[in-house]
């Protein structure tokens, strides 16, 4: 079987994205796991499949690269808005499903060479935050774990957030990892994700529950927010300790576009 895909970044989290009306849109969990594959495949952190939707623009599938379908990807969000605009099934503003419900997208101004875009989408609400001495826990359409540490260059991402997303209190399924540096108004952040088990170049649900968590330690909510692969805005307002009108923005580009054989 022959599959059309489109490969795009945000931020250095990159993802396979297929037309739904495809019949490479019925891929097998092995298939995906060998298009995501590096070294064998094409290379991602995830697939996406991209459907039209009775109650929105257009629905979002989304697929770890261990090939089982996942939660909410916020950078995955913003490269299918991306994508869906520049096919023409959406417009600037978009609306579409994920599995974590209705979001908004807004491409901002113009693409850079046809390619690269300024996308920013809508968040689900977030209330239930955990806090322990020395961590957060809470769900910002995945499930999330923010530690703030010193010199999070030095941190080993992968041995360290393998740890704890594997350890009994998050059992069976396991969380999100991420270490958070604050230094003055920029926050500094690594992500271990399950599903890539791995840690990724940035991780949009990532760096939302670590400016959240950031604003809970310290009261600032204006963060700079760093990450391996780029820099993100994410805004929020709370009220009574529940998150709304949550918004995540940083830049999509379109890699390449091709046709590999399954």
């Amino acid at each position: 079987m022959l599959v059309n895909f489109h490969k795009y970044q945000g931020n250095g989290n990159d993802f396979i994205i297929i037309d739904g009306d495809s019949p490479a849109a019925d891929l097998s969990s092995g298939q995906i796991r060998v298009l995501c594959d590096r070294r064998f495949g094409i290379g991602a952190d995830g697939l996406i499949v991209i459907r039209l939707h009775d109650d929105a623009d257009f629905e979002m599938v989304y697929y770890n690269a261990d090939g089982h379908e996942a939660s909410m990807c916020g950078n995955g969000g913003r490269c299918a808005a991306a994508y869906a605009f520049s096919k023409g099934l959406a417009g600037r503003s978009s609306s579409f499903i994920a599995y974590d419900g209705k979001h908004e997208g807004t491409i901002h101004g113009e693409e850079v060479k046809g390619k690269v875009y300024d996308v920013s989408i809508s968040m689900a609400d977030v209330s239930g935050v955990e806090k322990d001495e020395n961590f957060y826990i809470l769900d910002t359409g995945s499930p999330h774990y923010v530690e703030f540490v010193d010199k999070v260059a030095e941190i080993d991402v992968v041995a360290e957030g393998r740890k704890t997303r594997n350890s009994y209190r998050f059992f069976p399924d396991g969380t999100n990892v991420n270490f958070v540096e604050i230094s003055g108004d920029r926050i500094f952040v690594r992500t271990f994700e399950r599903g890539v088990e791995d840690e990724t170049l940035s991780c949009g649900t990532g760096v939302t529950a670590s400016a959240i968590a950031a604003y809970l330690e310290t009261g600032n909510k204006g963060f700079q927010i760093h990450t391996t692969g780029g820099d993100f805005r994410v805004g929020f307002e709370e009220q009574k300790g529940v998150f709304k009108s949550i918004w995540l923005r940083g830049p999509a580009e379109l890699v390449f576009t091709g046709t590999v054989e399954v």
